[in-house]
């Protein structure tokens, strides 16, 4: 198992040889309690080149990102167990800088003032077009922050 610092220290030495970000795979965190949309996200997250796990639900989910370190999480909102905007302020708390993208079925969550922490914020579709592009830039701009 890889040492996060030894994963970081491996992607600052690739991004100081040129390389962008998209030519280094990153690990992304989607939690969703939907089965089929895990699946989905996962297949063509994973067709895009990423290294994705997923988690079902917000139980242990600070513990799964300590352990895993995920360069980004894409979580739901609206889960059966838990709030994704309260597992978002957790997030934000204990991994200032975890990029993280609010996918959700509702846009009326873009009011909640507890949304503005996150990244980016995308609608669910089946058409993923626009859940890629919003991952590549928030990894993009996390990337250049380091």
């Amino acid at each position: 198992m890889v040492r996060q610092e030894d994963r970081q220290g491996f992607l600052s030495v690739l991004r100081n040889a040129g390389l962008r970000g998209d030519d280094i795979m990153a690990k992304i965190l989607i939690v969703d309690d939907e089965e089929h949309i895990r699946y989905l996200y996962s297949e063509e997250l994973s067709d895009s080149g990423y290294d994705v796990i997923t988690a079902e639900s917000g139980y242990l989910l600070m513990e799964k990102i300590e352990e895993e370190k995920p360069d980004l999480v894409v979580l739901d909102i609206k889960m059966v167990d838990y709030n994704g905007l309260d597992l978002l302020q957790d997030i934000r708390n204990r991994f200032y800088d975890l990029p993280v993208v609010l996918c959700t079925a509702y846009d009326t969550f873009k009011e909640d003032m507890k949304s503005i922490s996150a990244d980016y914020y995308v609608i669910k579709s089946f058409d993923l077009t626009e859940l890629k592009n919003k991952i590549a830039l928030a990894l993009e701009s996390h990337v250049e922050e380091e």
